[in-house]
């Protein structure tokens, strides 16, 4: 089976993470795609396959005889997806030797066109697939499963050679969950790639030190026709609250290593508002200045108002992994050398992100990132092609064959 075949057979799985239920995994329909992916797993010939009591998926492959002393390598790939669109029902479109033109998105009628998404021009030829513009395609990261177990698979028909392979694929990470409950020392590996969104050629192992702010405004509600000197409409200081932030570090104004103040939910009434900022920089220290902020803006609307109309709750996400795999220099040029052997050019970025592989790092399993050669993610403008995910396929057993050690 080619891994776009996979792609389009999980796809379909809804496995939207949501992070409001306190459970792990936080959404039980993850599992749906885990007990497939087990059974997958099995058949073509991997060993130790399970699935944890946090619906972890975990399975290796052992190694050739004669190659038992190799570095035992791992892949890492999440199961969940974005719980920001749509992940239901999802129809992908497949079309063959793309013209570069603009694409229709059948669905809804939407425009995949060039003049938003310039790279297009540079897949013609390529068979492209796309959502149908009413959902996101879930490339972000079952194209990253779909490449794992596809180079699985070609490793064990083909014969090739090769150390102890582990595989995980982990739920919840679109939530930041997603290493929380990772088995480390049960996985068993040297070290891992996580294979986690990302065009073909990405190479990331400098990524977002991450916070989220949870804000909450307590209003006064009344009649607006007595509302005189005593409403308090919570969803104007709302408006304020934003408005206290620098507006040019948000996500639309921002690229390589700046920082951003991203309000992704707002919802309340004139009583009462929730609101949720991510907080994300590169530089650890910038980010402790952008959590004083929100926290010096609440102060300044407390000390106009009363006490307590603001709060604020700041929780850390993950850490910026570029001090861990800097240690493992093998990781990052033995990727490269993968990907030029898999007619890849290698693109040395830092992630405007986080994986799975930024906390594993931290604790105790060094794990760059690469791109499974996708593009629009979280949106329904996802696309990837047949054609990337057969090269980053390929990267994969490239990276085997380099840390395949005969003993």
């Amino acid at each position: 089976m080619k891994a776009y075949e996979r792609l389009l057979k999980y796809a379909t799985i809804h496995t939207t993470s949501d992070d409001t239920t306190g459970t792990h995994p936080s959404t039980m329909r993850q599992l749906d795609l885990a007990k497939q992916l087990v059974e997958e797993m099995r058949e073509i010939g991997m060993r130790e396959v399970r699935i944890s009591t946090y619906g972890y998926v975990y399975g290796c492959l052992p190694a050739t005889p004669g190659y038992e002393s190799s570095p035992r390598i791992g892949f890492v790939a999440h199961m969940d997806t974005s719980p920001d669109v749509c992940g239901a029902s999802v129809k992908p479109q497949l079309i063959n030797d793309y013209d570069g033109q603009p694409v229709v998105l059948q669905g809804t009628g939407q425009i995949l066109n060039p003049d938003q998404f310039p790279h297009l021009l540079d897949m013609k030829g390529k068979t492209l697939i796309t959502t149908d513009g009413r959902t996101l395609l879930g490339a972000d990261d079952k194209a990253g499963i779909a490449e794992i177990l596809t180079a699985i698979e070609q490793i064990v028909r083909k014969q090739i050679p090769h150390g102890k392979i582990l595989v995980a694929f982990t739920p919840d990470e679109e939530i930041g969950q997603g290493a929380d409950n990772f088995d480390i020392d049960g996985f068993g590996a040297d070290f891992a790639y996580t294979l986690d969104g990302g065009v073909a050629g990405e190479l990331e192992f400098e990524n977002f030190n991450a916070a989220e702010a949870k804000i909450h405004i307590k209003g006064v509600a009344v009649h607006p026709g007595t509302a005189k000197n005593v409403m308090v409409n919570a969803l104007l200081l709302a408006f304020s609250f934003n408005q206290m932030t620098p507006l040019a570090e948000t996500p639309e104004h921002t690229e390589n290593y700046e920082g951003y103040y991203y309000l992704r939910k707002l919802e309340g009434t004139p009583e009462s508002v929730s609101m949720i900022y991510a907080l994300r920089d590169h530089d650890a220290g910038r980010l402790q200045l952008r959590k004083e902020t929100l926290l010096h803006i609440a102060k300044t609307i407390n000390e106009q108002v009363a006490a307590d109309t603001v709060t604020v709750e700041i929780k850390d996400q993950y850490r910026n992994m570029s001090e861990i795999i800097c240690e493992h220099d093998h990781l990052l040029q033995n990727a490269k050398t993968a990907m030029e052997r898999s007619g890849i050019t290698p693109i040395v970025q830092p992630m405007r992100g986080g994986t799975d592989g930024a906390t594993l790092s931290y604790k105790g399993l060094p794990c760059p990132n690469l791109g499974v050669g996708g593009f629009a993610f979280h949106s329904p403008f996802e696309h990837i092609s047949v054609e990337d995910m057969d090269r980053c396929t390929q990267m994969i057993i490239e990276l085997v064959r380099l840390y395949a050690v005969q003993t």
